[in-house]
């Protein structure tokens, strides 16, 4: 047992079982690839029970015993308890006993008449395989025949031709019936107890039969079990077989008893057993996975305590369970935190109609309480979680525990505990399915597209700290995700460090102006502040104004346009509105002296280029210092024009009843009519750019002659 079963205390792992495999040897039934299946053990070394010695010690009892007239012996247990394992544990001493066991599979057929045909048919057949037998198997072969009668041929012949053949059966079976079926019988006891070992005739899950099917199986051991030198092995559930064969008010633990004269009740296994064997199972089942995902050793013992260990009774739902789990963290590659892959495929395997309801609950599970003053939705999303515990029926707290340990959103709704949306961020850094795309990623298989932006932000952030790495990175992906991927980093906002800060605020920065502009709805945020918000929480990552300052100055030389060494320096500054104050009013008033300067000397051809001119220039123009040369807009067309096009907005809004997103075309005039100082300049302006007959949309010229005509946009003027 190493990483799963590390994890957890020893105390709660139990000491090692007398049985338990020792010198590393797997545990019992694991195929080649590790994943233990759901068959019963065959070998001593299987054996991590320790049962071996209960099972030797059963069947010396029952070789002890006088079978001159037969026996009926019986291992009882529940489901899943081990009833086969045990049977073959005491099938290894029997054998050295010299004893013929023969098997039948009552599951093959149904009704009595076939039952009892194939019963013996099914003996004979294999008691001829050994020579010495061959005598008792024709003498079976003949009473079988001569009890299922003329009524059992149309079960076992249907494709027998009828002519000839069929003609020489009926008359060899009359003339044995002529014989009476007692000489049959007692022919076939004499034989029986001239043998000098016995044969011992083993009956699995008769508990899996319909209740009629039970009671046939009974009827027929009732019916042989006097046979000299032959004991019936019967392994079923006790409570499941009393209650085929009570009827007309008779208990079917009083027929039990008839019939049976010695039983073993296989124990419950110890807890401290299945504390044991569960973690071993999950450990080799995933042994060959190389990426299994992240294990929280915090978190995975009160997951296996509370949803796991209650779930797994005995050692089939190991067996069940061990199997499920390889397939599904396989195909997860690593995706989801481990621990709660665990604790959802539990629910899965063993409370498959709670787990059925997950689709219609992942609001429920993963909707966060609203912010301080929001308004609840506690209401909507109650009644799913109360029809998930509902569903669960007497596991309604392991439903519980899953809410609680897997699902901290959803616990307001079952106790007053409550998460926030800034939770979110951890879970999905964690890949825990309480963010609802980590858990759509779980049902579904298919990574949304919030969790692909993700799964790329988690892989550009390992490359921040290296500025090429990380530019060349996020230059390769497609540009109209690149917007998703930077707006995921802020997950990663409590793992920055001071490393992270100059690389990735100027590869970031410099990406901006060729993000997509377009936006996506009403509530879009836009490129600019997706970016504005990583690099924020970049530089207060530093906690010092001091540090900042240096890597501001680091940074500032590193970024190619104006537009966004003014947002960095408008970010750290004091301006109202727009600044943190991340720096010294000194150092802000020094970063900004320094910008306009550069606007002031900046050429045209480089001017016409800056993705928003009119922000630049309106900013230099207006926090220029007295002391400070004034700024000139350089003359010609393309500058009016390129001035003209970063004028240009949109509002959008939503009529009342209708879902559509409407767009409205807007300038910011104010702006430009202060940057040219005043109206009948700004038109001198356009009028040039019409004389120069440069491309221009028309879009956009129409808009300009309508506010210079004196239009202004009103919330009554949308069209």
């Amino acid at each position: 047992m190493t990483w799963i079963t590390k994890i957890l205390p020893r105390s709660k792992l139990g000491p090692e079982s007398p049985g338990a495999s020792k010198n590393g040897a797997a545990p019992p039934s694991l195929s080649k690839s590790g994943v233990t299946v759901d068959k019963p053990i065959q070998r001593q070394e299987e054996d991590s029970l320790g049962r071996d010695g209960s099972a030797r010690s059963f069947a010396q009892g029952v070789l002890a015993l006088d079978a001159t007239d037969g026996l009926v012996v019986g291992v009882l247990g529940a489901w899943g308890s081990g009833k086969t394992s045990f049977v073959n544990l005491a099938r290894n001493e029997f054998e050295r006993a010299g004893v013929a066991i023969l098997d039948f599979n009552p599951w093959m057929f149904s009704g009595a008449e076939q039952l009892v045909g194939a019963f013996f048919t099914e003996l004979a057949a294999q008691l001829r395989v050994r020579p010495e037998f061959t005598e008792i198997a024709n003498n079976i072969d003949e009473y079988g025949e001569a009890l299922s009668g003329i009524t059992w041929l149309p079960v076992v012949g249907p494709w027998i031709d009828r002519g000839r053949r069929v003609s020489k059966l009926l008359a060899r079976m009359l003339e044995r019936r002529k014989q009476g079926l007692g000489e049959r019988r007692a022919i076939l006891e004499r034989a029986l107890a001239s043998l000098d070992h016995r044969i011992l005739v083993v009956l699995d899950d008769i508990d899996r039969l319909s209740s009629s099917e039970v009671r046939d199986i009974f009827k027929l051991v009732r019916l042989t079990a006097s046979f000299p030198n032959v004991v019936y092995l019967m392994a079923f559930d006790r409570s499941r077989v009393e209650q085929a064969l009570s009827e007309q008010g008779v208990p079917g633990r009083d027929y039990l008893e008839k019939i049976l004269q010695v039983a073993v009740d296989l124990p419950a296994l110890p807890p401290e057993v299945m504390l044991r064997e569960i973690p071993t199972a999950i450990e080799s089942a995933l042994s060959e996975i190389e990426t299994p995902g992240p294990l929280d050793g915090q978190l995975w013992p009160d997951i296996f305590m509370e949803i796991v260990r209650p779930l797994v009774k005995n050692m089939r739902d190991v067996r069940r369970y061990a199997a499920a789990i390889r397939g599904t963290v396989m195909g997860l590659n690593g995706q989801i935190a481990l621990a709660d892959v665990l604790g959802l495929e539990a629910i899965r395997t063993f409370l498959p109609d709670v787990h059925a309801q997950f689709h219609n609950a992942v609001g429920a599970l993963t909707t966060t309480s609203p912010m301080y003053g929001g308004r609840s939705d506690a209401e909507n999303l109650k009644p799913s979680i109360d029809s998930l515990i509902a569903v669960g029926g007497r596991s309604g707290e392991v439903v519980r525990a899953m809410i609680t340990r897997l699902f901290p959103a959803a616990r307001r709704h079952i106790e007053n505990y409550h998460f926030g949306p800034e939770s979110k961020s951890g879970w999905r850094r964690g890949r825990r399915v309480a963010h609802e795309d980590i858990l759509r990623l779980y049902l579904e298989r298919v990574a949304g597209q919030g969790l692909q932006a993700f799964t790329d932000a988690e892989r550009a952030f390992d490359h921040m700290a290296d500025q090429a790495a990380f530019e060349s990175y996020l230059l390769s992906l497609d540009a109209q995700r690149l917007r998703d991927v930077i707006a995921s980093l802020e997950t990663f906002e409590e793992s920055f460090s001071a490393e992270h800060v100059v690389p990735g605020t100027t590869v970031l920065l410099n990406l901006l102006p060729d993000l997509p502009r377009g936006t996506r709805g009403m509530f879009d945020l836009g490129p600019g502040l997706v970016v504005s918000r990583v690099v924020l929480r970049l530089l207060r990552s530093l906690a010092d104004p001091s540090k900042v300052e240096a890597a501001v100055a680091a940074v500032l030389p590193q970024l190619k346009t104006l537009t966004t060494r003014q947002q960095l320096i408008e970010m750290v500054g004091y301006q109202e509105g727009v600044g943190q104050k991340l720096v010294s009013e000194a150092a802000a008033a020094e970063f900004a002296k320094s910008w306009r300067s550069d606007v002031r000397s900046a050429l045209p051809l480089d001017l016409v280029l800056e993705p928003e001119l009119l922000s630049v220039l309106s900013s230099a123009k207006r926090t220029a210092a007295a002391d400070e040369p004034p700024l000139t807009i350089p003359e010609g067309p393309a500058i009016t024009l390129a001035v003209l096009l970063s004028a240009r907005t949109e509002t959008v809004g939503q009529a009342v009843g209708s879902r559509a997103v409407r767009r409205f075309p807007r300038l910011h005039w104010s702006t430009l009519v202060e940057l040219f100082d005043g109206e009948d300049k700004l038109r001198e302006r356009v009028d040039r750019l019409r004389e120069a007959k440069l491309q221009v949309e028309d879009d956009l010229m129409n808009l300009v002659n309508r506010y210079l005509e004196g239009w202004r946009p009103s919330h009554l003027d949308e069209d």
